[in-house]
């Protein structure tokens, strides 16, 4: 996303932030007494998005509207200090800057009070918005539009930026608090949160199903490509036509929401604009804002710090295809219930070599869904000697989890994995080629439920026994 050049449309504001302590309750009446110890003053709105962009290394160009008072020079110096960030604003002066100010007690928030005025812009101020927005458009790789519906995105500013990225071929990604959406008609996403989508699309939105629905009903009513929709805890969904991805939601510690949804805007629209699917932009929309909401204020997320979260997704999710039983016997029928085959090979696996990562391919290509079964450590002692496992059957079971062939893996302490084929019934088993049909424990099985047996070829001069030797020579 480094390089990547964003155009940010929408309302910009000063968020302010007084921080302190409450020791005790005012005697003038029952409210809490704020010890101010702290103020802090940011780019909110369209301008945290636009610092969510620029702090992930992107060329951003901000079209907004401030007013001509102490509140607009702040913006304007905050602007001027965000390295990659050009502030294309028009000044106003009869209109006040939108200031919000959140009074912040140990963590929490006491009260905001907000100083703005929503009302529509008079006939030149929207002009040279639009005369902004044309020429800004044209040299962006993407289009952002945060619309907080203060008066900047009027339905003439909305379809002017709709129509210059469209004319171009450029993405154009629309978060907005206006309820009308046919203001956006043809933009390429929308990012609502749930209760947005469902007064945007005058349906409900609560679960998966009716999220899906009400996402569809507003790509028809505003002649979208998708809808990316926040839904908090229940993590975020993404609408194409003809289909639907889920993703769960990030776990960490919720500080703060502020600006959760500028930092989905920003790194979603930027993921597009380097030619990111949809989903993958989502993706890292859904880790980044989980990284925000663990921070205080309208915080931004940096490259480290989105690397370091998906790193750690990645082995959540490798530690995830480890699963007892019970969990793969559920997991399988899912796979079953979308249509999908399910195949099964096994081993102890101890230490991973060319040959097994072969087998695991070849065995992956034979099905749409491969699942491992692995031998425990007191099952490896009785078959190989006490000797045996160098890695343990958690260490072992990771490192297969990492490989893209494999879906799951159960561990089995038999001598055999008999009971773990009458269990699961796979489509397909799969055995090496040094093996016989009718020397492959479970063959029967799977062919009397219908299955078939794949006997695949093996890297020659590959196996544990021959690198355990060669090692202790």
């Amino acid at each position: 996303m480094a390089g990547v050049k964003l155009a940010v449309v929408g309302d910009v504001m000063l968020d302010r932030f007084v921080g302190g302590s409450v020791e005790r309750i005012s005697p003038e009446a029952p409210i809490p007494v704020l010890k101010v110890a702290r103020e802090v003053s940011m780019l909110g709105g369209a301008g945290n998005v636009a610092r969510n962009a620029t702090a992930l290394g992107a060329r951003v160009s901000l079209i907004a509207a401030v007013g001509d008072d102490e509140a607009g020079k702040t913006v304007l110096q905050l602007i001027g200090a965000e390295a990659g960030l050009s502030g294309n604003l028009v000044v106003l002066s009869e209109r006040p800057t939108t200031v919000k100010t959140r009074y912040v007690a140990q963590g929490q928030q006491l009260l905001r009070a907000d100083r703005e005025d929503a009302s529509s812009f008079d006939g030149d101020a929207e002009r040279r918005l639009l005369q902004l927005v044309e020429a800004e458009v044209r040299e962006a790789d993407v289009v952002a539009v945060s619309d907080y519906a203060k008066g900047v995105v009027s339905r003439a500013v909305a379809a002017q930026a709709v129509a210059s990225a469209r004319a171009l071929g450029k993405p154009v990604v629309v978060d907005t608090k206006t309820l009308d959406p046919s203001a956006f008609r043809g933009a390429s996403f929308m990012t609502p949160n749930a209760r947005e989508l469902a007064a945007l699309s005058g349906a409900a939105a609560g679960s998966n199903a009716e999220v899906e629905a009400a996402a569809e009903k507003l790509m028809r009513a505003a002649e979208l490509v998708g809808v990316v929709v926040t839904r908090s805890e229940r993590g975020m969904t993404v609408v194409e036509r003809g289909s639907a991805v889920h993703l769960a939601a990030e776990a960490r510690e919720v500080f703060d929401v502020s600006g959760a949804g500028d930092t989905v805007l920003a790194v979603f629209a930027l993921a597009l604009g380097a030619g990111a699917s949809a989903r993958d932009a989502a993706a890292l929309a859904n880790t980044a804002a989980g990284i925000a909401v663990s921070k205080s204020g309208t915080a931004v997320v940096r490259p480290e710090e989105l690397l370091r979260a998906l790193r750690t997704s990645e082995f959540a999710r490798t530690q995830a295809k480890v699963l007892s039983l019970d969990q793969v016997l559920g997991q399988i029928a899912r796979w079953r219930d979308a249509g999908l085959s399910v195949g099964f090979t096994n081993g102890c696996f101890d230490l991973l070599h060319p040959g097994h990562v072969s087998l695991l391919a070849k065995a992956r290509a034979e099905c749409d869904r491969l699942v491992v079964g692995l031998n425990t450590d007191a099952s490896v002692r009785k078959l190989k000697g006490e000797d045996r496992p160098v890695n343990p059957e958690m260490a072992r079971a990771i490192v297969l989890a990492a490989l893209e062939s494999v879906d799951a893996i159960v561990a089995f302490g038999e001598d055999t994995p008999i009971k773990l084929i009458e269990a699961i019934k796979p489509d397909v088993l799969v055995k090496g080629a040094d093996y016989t049909a009718d020397k492959v424990v479970g063959a029967d099985v799977v062919k009397a439920n219908g299955g078939r047996l794949v006997l695949v070829d093996l890297v020659p001069g590959q196996s544990t026994t021959g690198t355990i030797t060669r090692m202790t020579r």
